[in-house]
């Protein structure tokens, strides 16, 4: 399956990229092998909105999110974790979807040695998309979790692109599943904002 073109990326707002997102997979090619999964969860950031980097101005930190639609944007948050986005406007316009959960689905393996699971940490459900298949729900249950789990990094992805990179989009395989629109996650400011997307009943969401 070939990945998403740059004209998937254009073709939307913002909003209804985060929305398109749901179902289809990210994958990361690294020297250590193929981690992918299903995106379940997403949050959009918008230029005019306070919760956005990219409200007040353009800064070294936030400069990735200003670049091309279906380009990476990675942050640290609190000094030690890290979170990916899909920039998602055109170039100098500062908007973005947060990756913010995944139903893993290749590497495994690679995913929990990377997390540093513990045996009682392991949380086994069936997954929504595929009944025959159980996995850990909480290795990518989270922007952190997932970032850390596909071994996504700033000096590797920061600006990176996702038509030419190591981390990638592939099509959702399916669009047979409802979309939950909610309030976002973790923050103070556009809190009433209804810009979190998830997919119903799917059991690897951050949060319900």
């Amino acid at each position: 399956m070939q990945r998403l073109s740059i004209d998937f990326y254009h073709q939307y707002d913002t909003l209804i990229l985060a929305q398109k997102l749901l179902g289809c997979t990210l994958v990361h090619d690294s020297p250590e092998g193929r981690t992918a999964g299903i995106i379940v969860e997403t949050e959009a950031y918008l230029t005019d909105d306070p919760a956005c980097h990219a409200y007040r101005k353009k800064t070294n930190r936030n400069a990735a999110m200003f670049g091309r639609a279906g380009s990476v944007y990675v942050y640290q948050i609190y000094g030690m974790h890290y979170c990916v986005n899909i920039v998602s406007a055109e170039e100098g316009r500062g908007e973005a979807v947060l990756i913010r959960a995944l139903e893993p689905t290749e590497g495994v393996n690679l995913m929990e040695a990377r997390r540093k699971l513990k045996m009682g940490d392991k949380i086994i459900r069936q997954s929504a998309f595929d009944p025959a298949a159980a996995y850990r729900s909480n290795l990518c249950n989270g922007p952190a979790k997932l970032v850390q789990a596909m071994g996504i990094s700033i000096p590797k992805q920061n600006g990176s692109s996702l038509i030419d990179g190591s981390l990638y989009i592939l099509p959702s395989i399916t669009n047979d599943f409802e979309i939950v629109t909610t309030t976002r996650i973790g923050i103070t400011q556009g809190a009433d904002l209804p810009y979190r997307f998830y997919i119903k009943g799917n059991a690897f969401v951050s949060r319900k």
